[in-house]
């Protein structure tokens, strides 16, 4: 048995369209009241996406779980990663022996 969500249902289109309606409104009638807030809401959503996108690897504790350390164990991201770091190297080095022969 699947349970039917809200916005696969009949009712999403209508509740869209009035929150879409609202918006409209409150932007065209309140819309100086909105920007003189917004320098303070752009501040405000520095820590809360701080905070919220943080929530997928567990926040600042140590970063033993990073093997880029030279341990060479053959991990396929371990190795792509090597890769880019090498190619990277290879490319700044040469940009700067190019820039240098000017």
């Amino acid at each position: 048995m699947t349970t039917k969500t809200f916005w696969s249902s009949s009712k999403a289109i209508p509740a869209l369209v009035l929150i879409g309606a609202v918006s409209y409104f409150l932007l065209m009638e309140h819309r100086q009241h909105l920007f003189q807030w917004l320098p303070f809401l752009i501040i405000a959503l520095c820590p809360l996406m701080h905070i919220f996108m943080h929530k997928g690897h567990g926040g600042h504790g140590s970063h033993e779980g990073h093997n880029y350390t030279g341990s060479g164990n053959g991990d396929p991201e371990d190795v792509a990663y090597r890769r880019g770091l090498e190619e990277g190297r290879k490319q700044s080095t040469h940009q700067h022996n190019d820039s240098g022969e000017r």
